[in-house]
């Protein structure tokens, strides 16, 4: 990640920000004035501009216009005082991200940076998407149509709708496409529809206006606009509320859309593939699922096989993912005995190829030795079976497996199995292992926001445990956790955090 810029001719104010950041573990740079930093442009750019608005020689806001000439997506705040509020509106018009009115309340100056960050390593994520598309591994027959399929495909821009179970690889197959596909060079984009609330849905799809609801302190683009000329995938699409499946046909019918709040309409010139888990002829009977649009996205259909159906390719899925759990934890691969490999192809495996890699990231993690025998796998997998290797009930306990170290659909990450939790406990490092898993699964998944997922994860476990200390007083809590009164105090209510009580 790149340095924060702190521009400001006040040496004290840069020293403030300078420590308050450091303490946040963010690197900044500071200028004392906007030529420098004018000249440093030259050269590289920061992820986030602090600066002030009134220096000698030129103004925050000629810097403004230079930068936002040269990089629109870096996000600019400009600090500016109470008599200047006037240029603080024409900081906005100028394309600032926000304004910090002196004096300021440090606190609430990091909490600003910090949102300006998020939405800068967003952009960044969107417009570099990722470097490779994961491979799609598979020699069955089956798979071997799914192949022929996308090469027919290669040259068309034409709707795809994929179906097929829960961790079949239907993302992979979107991937596939755009890849193949005259738009590769262009942005690929993929949301999935079940893991965004209703209310925020149709902002996340289309974007918003600057004050289009509250909370919406600057203008975002959308989904849409993020993958203008390339790909737009659209995961549990049969989940769509269905007043937002109106919307998304009136795009697909004649190309324009409005963000939020906005009055201008708006082309889009994207390719959209869709998938989903779910019957949708069904779900068009049942009054669920806009019948004209299901007639628009069903141009073409590309049925993926369960893993039960292509059984055959479990021992090369198995070595794939043991070698890339291994190399995301820099550990040497473990294998597994020929009993092992023959055990796990007998088993139905309902979370499908998603559970398969899930439990090849706990192997690398959990399992003793480097060969693995099937004592050594997850007692929900071996302790219905009696030892043998027959085939597994198909409602087996998946707990072990399909929710460990993989993206969920709400962003969540869940915990080891318990019948392991001593064993990790028993390593003062074994959450730190978990967690770079946890990241690598979400992002080799391309799944998007990952540091936000992650982060407001961590800073919920970390407060509601030092409430749990000071049974519920948040500033003995904020004491604890080395963090001030007001910051304890908006991140529970920005977390939902409950138990929480005045000292």
């Amino acid at each position: 990640m790149k340095p924060i810029w702190i521009v400001d001719d006040d040496e004290s104010i840069r020293w403030v920000l300078e420590k308050a950041l450091a303490r946040e573990n963010l690197a900044t740079k500071s200028f004392a004035n906007a030529r420098d930093a004018i000249a440093a442009l030259e050269f590289e750019t920061p992820q986030v501009l602090v600066s002030d608005i009134r220096m000698p020689g030129d103004s925050g806001l000629d810097l403004l216009q230079l930068v936002k000439s040269r990089h629109p997506g870096l996000p600019v705040i400009i600090i500016t005082a109470f008599s200047d509020l006037d240029s603080a509106v024409a900081a906005f018009q100028g394309g600032a991200f926000e304004y910090l009115a002196k004096p300021f309340d440090i606190d609430k100056a990091v909490e600003l940076i910090r949102r300006a960050l998020d939405e800068s390593l967003r952009e960044t994520s969107v417009e570099s998407g990722p470097s490779e598309t994961p491979e799609i591994l598979g020699q069955a027959p089956a798979m071997q149509e799914v192949f022929r399929a996308i090469g027919r495909l290669s040259q068309s821009n034409v709707t795809v709708l994929i179906t097929g179970e829960s961790g079949s690889g239907k993302e992979l197959v979107a991937r596939a496409l755009h890849k193949h596909s005259p738009r590769a060079a262009q942005p690929f984009i993929a949301l999935n529809t079940a893991a965004i609330p209703k209310d925020l849905l149709e902002s996340e799809l289309f974007g918003h206006e600057r004050g289009a609801f509250t909370g919406a302190q600057t203008t975002r683009r959308g989904r849409f606009e993020q993958a203008e000329n390339g790909t737009l995938f659209l995961d549990e699409i049969g989940d769509m509320p269905f007043d937002l499946q109106t919307r998304l046909l009136r795009v697909l019918s004649d190309g324009h859309f409005y963000r939020v709040g906005g009055h201008q309409p708006l082309k889009a010139n994207v390719r959209v593939i869709t998938a989903t888990h779910q019957n949708l002829e069904q779900r068009v009977r049942e009054g669920l699922f806009r019948e004209d649009l299901y007639h628009r996205l069903n141009v073409i259909r590309l049925r993926l096989p369960s893993l039960r159906e292509r059984r055959e390719d479990i021992p090369i899925l198995v070595r794939h993912f043991l070698v890339q759990s291994a190399k995301q934890l820099g550990v040497e691969a473990k294998r597994m005995s020929d009993a092992t490999v023959q055990f796990l192809s007998g088993l139905d495996l309902p979370g499908n190829v998603r559970q398969l890699e899930n439990l090849c990231n706990w192997i690398t993690v959990m399992a003793p030795g480097q060969t693995v025998e099937v004592k050594d796998l997850p007692l929900e997998l071996t302790q219905e079976q009696g030892g043998g290797g027959g085939a597994a009930p198909s409602a087996m306990s998946t707990s072990a497996t399909e929710g460990f170290g993989a993206p969920q659909h709400h962003g969540t990450v869940t915990a080891v199995p318990v019948a392991d939790a001593a064993g990790v406990a028993g390593s003062p490092d074994a959450w730190l292992s978990l967690l770079e898993m946890q990241a690598a699964s979400m992002l080799s998944g391309g799944q998007q926001e990952v540091m936000a997922v992650l982060g407001r994860q961590f800073e919920s476990a970390l407060i509601k445990t030092a409430l749990k200390h000071t049974h519920g007083r948040k500033n003995d809590a904020a004491v604890r956790l080395g963090i001030g009164r007001n910051t304890i105090t908006r991140k529970i209510a920005e977390l939902g955090i409950d138990g929480a009580k005045d000292d």
